[in-house]
């Protein structure tokens, strides 16, 4: 994983870019009141659809989306890889939120992981 200061990220001007620091925690936030149970509208909503339509239907977009990344990375399309991603995140966050699981929960995991080598990270989770 790299860190905020890695020279390798993506080369983006910080003044170019939206406030990215909580902008999961953001989303997570508003997918939270599409659910059923805080009156989404399945009518008004695209996300309050999905929720009505039970957890397969957010599963199935998780792997579409999936797919469809794979897709743009085997195309070698940097713009078309980036949307994907984006899709493939909001779907993941779909079904977080229907699992009443926090974007920063994910986020703490990696963080726990971040230096870890991922041999070493695998081997541990065998283990358990």
């Amino acid at each position: 994983m790299t860190s905020p200061s890695d020279p390798s990220r993506a080369a983006a001007s910080p003044a170019a870019l939206p406030d990215t620091d909580t902008v999961l925690a953001r989303i997570a936030d508003v997918l939270a009141t599409r659910l059923p149970a805080n009156g989404g509208d399945p009518a008004s909503s695209y996300v309050a659809k999905l929720f009505s339509k039970g957890p397969d239907a957010a599963l199935k977009k998780v792997g579409e989306e999936a797919t469809e990344l794979v897709m743009a990375v085997k195309d070698g399309a940097p713009d078309r890889i980036v949307a994907e991603t984006a899709d493939l995140w909001f779907h993941c966050l779909v079904v977080l939120t229907e699992h009443g699981i926090r974007p920063e929960q994910v986020l703490a995991e990696l963080a726990r992981r971040e230096g870890v080598s991922g041999l070493a990270e695998k081997a541990s989770r065998n283990k358990a």
